[in-house]
């Protein structure tokens, strides 16, 4: 629109290029979470994405991305031999990153995901949860790729903070099975189920968007939460 060329240096995807999950966004549901319609887990590197938001999604801007080289679209973060960089305060280690995908949903709700502690979207609960029981549960979904500890914890900012919460703790067994969008549902099914009339998905405001519930937006469409 400016004619402002734009460089994009790109990078690997941290959680690898192969596996795309979740539901793709629908139209109606666009929002500063997500504009176009691609999937939660979308499995491209920063480069592929902006060809695909130019190019697909015709936004005709003057780019050009400068490739990397040596990448495997298997290769998680730590299979580059490069040292991990937050790209978020509350994305403190790979680990965060691998589960993020699906407990960011946790998001559109008024349970915790972590925030405030030092295991941000690896914790996941809230005050009305009893922490043995609700772990037991998410096992016994026999969820690919990982364990569910029981944990209590403190946020010391935002949701629920100098509130004690139980939950569980996820721990990714096997990286390459994991299905993060799938457990992060799996996730709020059981804080819904552990006290239904306690849970509450989070109104707007949310990240800009005024209107539309918070869940929707990070979700893609209301059919998530319209199916809990």
């Amino acid at each position: 629109l400016h004619g402002v060329p734009v460089i994009v240096c790109d990078r690997p995807n941290p959680i690898g290029g192969v596996e795309v999950e979740g539901e793709t966004l629908v139209r109606g549901f666009e929002s500063f979470v997500g504009l176009f319609p691609i999937p939660m887990r979308h499995g491209l590197t920063i480069g592929e994405l902006a060809h695909l938001f130019n190019d697909q999604f015709a936004l005709g801007a003057d780019l050009e991305v400068v490739p990397m080289e040596g990448w495997r679209r298997a290769d998680f973060a730590d299979d580059c031999h490069m040292p991990w960089v937050m790209p978020s305060p509350n994305m403190p280690t790979l680990d965060s990153a691998i589960v993020y995908p699906g407990t960011v949903l946790l998001e559109g709700t008024l349970a915790s995901e972590g925030r405030g502690t030092t295991r941000p979207f690896e914790l996941v609960g809230g005050p009305w949860v009893r922490a043995e029981a609700y772990a037991d549960r998410l096992n016994a979904h026999g969820l690919p790729g990982a364990i569910f500890r029981p944990a209590v914890f403190e946020p010391t900012f935002q949701k629920h903070h100098g509130v004690t919460c139980e939950g569980c703790q996820i721990h990714v067994t096997d990286r390459a099975a994991f299905k993060p969008v799938v457990t992060g549902v799996a996730v709020i099914e059981e804080l819904r189920r552990a006290d239904p009339s306690s849970f509450a998905w989070r109104p707007p405001p949310y990240e800009y968007e005024h209107r539309l519930m918070p869940i929707d937006i990070l979700a893609g469409s209301s059919v998530m939460r319209e199916s809990l």
